[in-house]
């Protein structure tokens, strides 16, 4: 670590050089920037630094590099473990860097690294366009796509990574480098799942398909018709095409005009079906959903962007996720599953939810390190809540619903859901062998393991 004097001298420098804003302790406005999506996370950087460029970001690296200082990355901060902050370390913000510019002629688009699903939903919205996205538009692009990246469009147009075209990094000697299948493509490779640890991606491409139309049918039911519901919805995708997709999911009822008021606050079963395509064969599909005894429904055409914001997640409240990738949703699960939504926290906005994988997910290409690719189903309890006092009850409920799919688990999981939960489980999101050859690509790109506020890989 620098001496006093040094850190001092080079703050200075960076307040100097770097385009955009730089925190301190102290600073008015500090407090704000290390303000994170997850109201568990309270950390204090020593420095946040607010890039508005690549080469803000080379600047604020080397700043990091020369103090030794350890260096976490923000994008959206909507990371569950709140990798985008550290204590006493440095903190690269790229809130400002949101750009995205869509080329309909090629159906590609490329996406600064700060950008938010919102931010390439909305630009991609008025030519027809989209691709893979999180299914909340306040989660940051960067982050999701190099993840993996699972969206209700997947079963479609594949994961995120399936559409990854090229990545825009800065590198932990604060070089810049480009990946693609012709440019880096070991590391092109190691960006298909291994996340944040190879670099800083300033920018991504990503291929875009036409999507003129998408529709939805949300249905709510009292939970005693879950067990019916969840079979119903299991049976309809099953026959679906691959523009199907949603979940079963269980909920506090929302204080929406849609949902009647003596439920609002109550424990309620749903049912999501989304839909890349018209309303008509959307209508077809649900028709034993809609047959079902249900309290509410929203059920039409609705354009993607805004279907993205249904279930956005107000910022400031406490979270713990998990999930696990199935080997199918047979009976005996759905019993086990809607048997477990009877101890979720209500009224909280935590969320449990069944959703269906196969079509595109699994057709895809299988050399990247995304080890749940041929699960046909994944349960994703995803606790949110206010009140400190409720955390105990709270995460072990996640951890009873990771218990109760023991049996049907395939042992892989999606690194996205999931916070710290360990070395294993960080190997069971890339796959063995396959993190093996990730940590040869961290040693070449970054054998200090600078990128280590991750799931992470460390350098082999």
């Amino acid at each position: 670590m620098a001496s006093p004097s040094k850190a001092g001298t080079a703050l200075a420098a960076l307040r100097e050089d770097l385009v955009g804003d730089v925190f301190a302790p102290g600073d008015p406005g500090y407090d704000e920037a290390r303000m994170v999506f997850n109201a568990m996370i309270d950390r204090r950087p020593a420095v946040i630094a607010q890039c508005v460029d690549e080469n803000d970001v080379v600047r604020a690296v080397r700043f990091g590099r020369d103090l030794d200082l350890p260096i976490a990355v923000r994008g959206g901060g909507h990371s569950v473990a709140g990798s985008a902050l550290n204590d006493g370390g440095l903190v690269v913000d790229l809130r400002h860097m949101r750009a995205v510019g869509v080329d309909p002629a090629t159906e590609a688009v490329r996406v600064a690294g700060g950008a938010t699903m919102s931010d390439l939903d909305r630009a991609c919205e008025p030519h027809g366009l989209a691709t893979t996205g999180g299914r909340a538009s306040t989660t940051g692009v960067g982050g999701f796509v190099l993840g993996g990246g699972s969206g209700w469009l997947d079963r479609w147009c594949g994961l995120a990574v399936d559409n990854l075209l090229g990545v825009e990094l800065v590198t932990a000697d604060g070089s810049k480098v480009r990946a693609s299948a012709d440019e880096n493509p070991e590391l092109f490779w190691a960006l298909h799942g291994g996340g944040g640890n190879f670099g800083i991606a300033t920018a991504l491409t990503l291929k875009l398909h036409e999507l003129p139309e998408f529709s939805i049918a949300l249905l709510l039911y009292l939970p005693d018709h879950g067990p019916e519901v969840a079979r119903t919805y299991r049976d309809v995708i099953a026959v679906g095409p691959d523009e199907a997709s949603g979940g079963v999911l269980y909920l506090t009822g929302p204080p929406e005009e849609f949902c009647p008021p003596e439920l609002q606050g109550t424990l309620l079963c749903g049912a999501l079906l989304t839909y890349a395509s018209p309303e008509a064969d959307m209508r077809k599909l649900a028709e034993p959903l809609l047959a079902l005894p249900h309290e509410a429904e929203i059920v039409g055409a609705m354009p993607y962007a805004d279907v993205q914001c249904m279930l956005d997640d107000p910022p400031g409240m406490r979270n713990y996720w998990s999930a696990e990738y199935l080997t199918g949703a047979p009976d005996d699960f759905l019993d086990v599953f809607c048997s477990r939504a009877r101890s979720m926290p209500v009224p909280t906005g935590s969320i449990h939810v069944l959703f269906p994988l196969g079509g595109a997910i699994s057709a895809g290409p299988h050399e990247y390190p995304v080890p749940y690719r041929d699960a046909p189903w994944a349960v994703h309890p995803f606790a949110m809540w206010e009140d400190p006092s409720d955390d105990e009850r709270v995460v072990q409920w996640v951890r009873d619903v990771r218990a109760d799919a023991q049996p049907w688990s395939t042992g892989a999981v999606y690194l996205n859901f999931i916070g710290d939960e360990g070395t294993e489980r960080v190997v069971a999101g890339l796959g063995p062998e396959n993190a093996q050859r990730l940590a040869k690509v961290k040693r070449e790109f970054d054998p200090d393991n600078v990128f280590r506020f991750n799931h992470n890989i460390r350098p082999a």
